[in-house]
């Protein structure tokens, strides 16, 4: 049987409060992530404008982020047939917090990789080299998960921060191909997916000329 919670006009019973604890603990959680979010973003930032300081080339054209939404961690949570709630989400998803750094060239993608993951206060997670190994349907990007602490009232505590890091035109490909494929009405048929590798590989190709001649200007060996 149900208690009721009398709190002035308003009557709660115990499932109301059990969903208001998981509402708060939402929140708190979505705070966390936020904070990591823009720990990294202004860790980037500071590179940025360090190399736009020191250097005649910036590696980060453009920086994004996003929090997934609640919906979206319910889905995944389900669809890995794992329990849905808070301490699951926290305990078993890595993508909660998203950042996607955008670079000119494939170069500059370990360039910001390999400073990120070097300073003393992040720790590498877990690394997927989709631009060595792309997807079979032609994605190409870096990713990274990193643990990076957050300093609240009680104390540091680490969050996993998701980092995709790719070129323009990976970006360009992965936006396009993203509409196609959830945006439309719909399925696009097999043939498309065909079309969709040979266009990952024709900017493939374009990001590999694109870096041999920003080498050449700089006067750096194509195969360095």
């Amino acid at each position: 049987m149900n208690r009721n919670y009398n709190h002035g006009d308003i009557m709660a019973n115990d499932d109301d409060v059990i969903l208001l604890s998981e509402i708060t603990r939402y929140l708190e959680m979505q705070h966390n992530y936020n904070a990591a979010i823009k720990e990294v973003r202004t860790k980037l930032e500071i590179l940025s404008d360090e190399f736009a300081a020191k250097h005649d080339h910036n590696p980060i054209h453009n920086i994004e982020s996003r929090l997934k939404s609640p919906h979206s961690i319910v889905k995944k949570l389900r669809k890995r047939s794992l329990n849905v709630s808070v301490p699951s989400a926290r305990e078993n998803l890595h993508d909660i917090a998203g950042v996607r750094v955008i670079c000119c060239y494939i170069d500059d993608i370990y360039t910001i990789a390999n400073l990120l993951t070097s300073q003393n206060d992040i720790t590498l997670i877990q690394i997927k080299d989709y631009i060595k190994d792309p997807k079979p349907n032609g994605y190409r990007s870096l990713h990274l998960v990193l643990s990076i602490p957050i300093f609240l009232s009680e104390g540091p505590v680490d969050i996993p921060v998701e980092i995709q890091i790719r070129t323009v035109a990976m970006d360009v490909w992965a936006s396009l191909e993203h509409e196609l494929r959830y945006k439309t009405k719909n399925s696009i048929p097999d043939t498309a997916n065909d079309e969709l590798c040979a266009c990952a590989s024709m900017l493939s190709d374009l990001d590999l000329r694109m870096q041999n001649l920003f080498r050449q200007a700089i006067g750096k060996p194509e195969n360095d």
